[in-house]
């Protein structure tokens, strides 16, 4: 890689609090934005970064990453360029619905790589618009620090990818390579 790239899981929202775990809906019926919480977990994130020199972030611009984006710009002076490649997954039909719903429906984790949901996508169609997004970036800049905002499975699926696991390897070690909210962290092959 051309540069350095740290990643970064936008901040609590509200649908990290449900009881009932909702899907979220897209598009949304109104601005899903972080909590109280989600908002100091950010400002946190963004005093440790200061040390990491960034030059650029680029986010996803739904709205709880471009909340999480704009935080972190603000205590650092970088610029933020949001990218829709960088979205969370499309969940098709089953979006804003609960995640119960869709677990039945796909009830075998590994077909989830191939098997979309009806109107959206699989988790290679993640994966692969968000290699063609770090190889877009890697290719344009050359020795810079760059944050990387996002949601858990784009996130999830470019560390493997950058590591080149195959679909058991991702599977195997989702639990060590999935971010928390709010969580940081350096982007390594």
């Amino acid at each position: 890689m051309n540069n350095t790239y740290f990643i970064l899981r936008h901040g609590e929202t509200p649908y990290q609090l449900q009881e009932e775990k909702i899907l979220y809906p897209w598009p949304e019926p109104s601005p899903i934005l972080l909590t109280k919480e989600g908002r100091e977990q950010i400002k946190e994130v963004a005093k440790k970064l200061k040390k990491q020199k960034i030059d650029l972030i680029y986010a996803s611009d739904m709205p709880r990453t471009r909340q999480t984006a704009e935080m972190v710009s603000r205590e650092l002076g970088a610029e933020v360029i949001f990218d829709s490649r960088l979205w969370e997954r499309n969940m098709g039909i089953y979006r804003g619905r609960p995640k119960e719903e869709y677990q039945r429906a796909f009830p075998i984790r590994k077909e989830k790589f191939s098997k979309p949901p009806a109107q959206g996508e699989s988790w290679n169609d993640v994966k692969k618009r968000v290699l063609d997004f770090m190889r877009d970036i890697d290719e344009k800049h050359k020795g810079k620090n760059i944050l990387i905002v996002s949601h858990g499975c784009p996130l999830w699926l470019l560390q493997g990818a950058i590591k080149g696991l195959d679909e058991d390897e991702l599977l195997e070690q989702k639990p060590k390579l999935s971010l928390e909210i709010g969580e940081l962290r350096k982007l390594c092959p």
